[in-house]
């Protein structure tokens, strides 16, 4: 926005194993680039909220897949941590129960590579990200309004073969019924002269080396994989909000 990239970075959520934690990392940082517009980059790296954590405890899914709004409102309700509390290791937690050392943690040497574990780690705390209020983004001229207003919405899409295999340019494929089956981040829209086509920009958590350097395009108003269907957009806080405040 006006010169300044507020993004967090971007994420791969199928490394070091396939994990479909889509519904938090597609949240997760949408959310992460909002705290950035709030605090205008005073931090000495961007923030990034790690979704490691949020796999963990189970807070909207797991690597079998889960549900996006419910991130929000575990945002709203407990906050979010930064990336640096937990290793992204792409796998649900082996046991049953989350703990806190499960969200954010320190270890300490020496480092037994042969049989790591958590026995030389302890819990730490951790400064909390919260959402305020949070609410569904419907439709092209509310999502445009809203990412001009407040930054990066989170959204689902039908993903495709042909989609997997994109690697540039503006996509459009016709679904006839899109199913939403992949979260990811809305970060902002615009027009190509040439075609005249309208587009949106969105950001994947399938690497950097995927699409557009881990972005793509795709088209606004048309085919778009149900992409301005169902979208979700939340107001960043350092504050514990009160209260439930979800908006449909």
């Amino acid at each position: 926005m006006n010169g300044k990239n507020y993004l967090s970075w971007s994420k791969n959520q199928h490394i070091p194993q396939y994990c479909g934690s889509c519904w938090a990392q597609g949240s997760t940082s949408a959310i992460a680039d909002r705290f950035n517009i709030l605090t205008d980059l005073k931090s000495a790296t961007p923030i990034g909220l790690n979704a490691q954590a949020v796999v963990n405890c189970r807070n909207g899914g797991s690597c079998n897949g889960g549900n996006p709004t419910l991130v929000y409102r575990h945002a709203h309700s407990e906050g979010l941590v930064h990336s640096s509390c937990e290793q992204y290791v792409a796998q649900n937690l082996l046991k049953k129960e989350c703990e806190p050392i499960d969200v954010c943690r320190d270890c300490s040497p020496p480092a037994d590579m042969d049989t790591p574990s958590l026995d030389d780690c302890k819990a730490v705390d951790a400064k909390k990200y919260y959402i305020g209020d949070h609410y569904m983004v419907l439709g092209a001229e509310k999502m445009k309004a809203e990412l001009y207003a407040n930054g990066p919405i989170s959204c689902g899409i039908h993903v495709t073969d042909a989609f997997e295999d994109y690697t540039g340019g503006i996509y459009e494929e016709h679904v006839l019924i899109p199913k939403i089956n992949h979260e990811i981040s809305v970060v902002g829209y615009g027009h190509d002269e040439e075609t005249g086509k309208d587009y949106w920009i969105g950001r994947n958590s399938w690497g950097s080396y995927w699409g557009e350097w881990g972005f793509f395009r795709m088209i606004m108003g048309g085919d778009g994989l149900g992409i301005e269907t169902q979208c979700i957009a939340g107001l960043p806080t350092f504050d514990k909000p009160n209260g439930t405040q979800f908006f449909q």
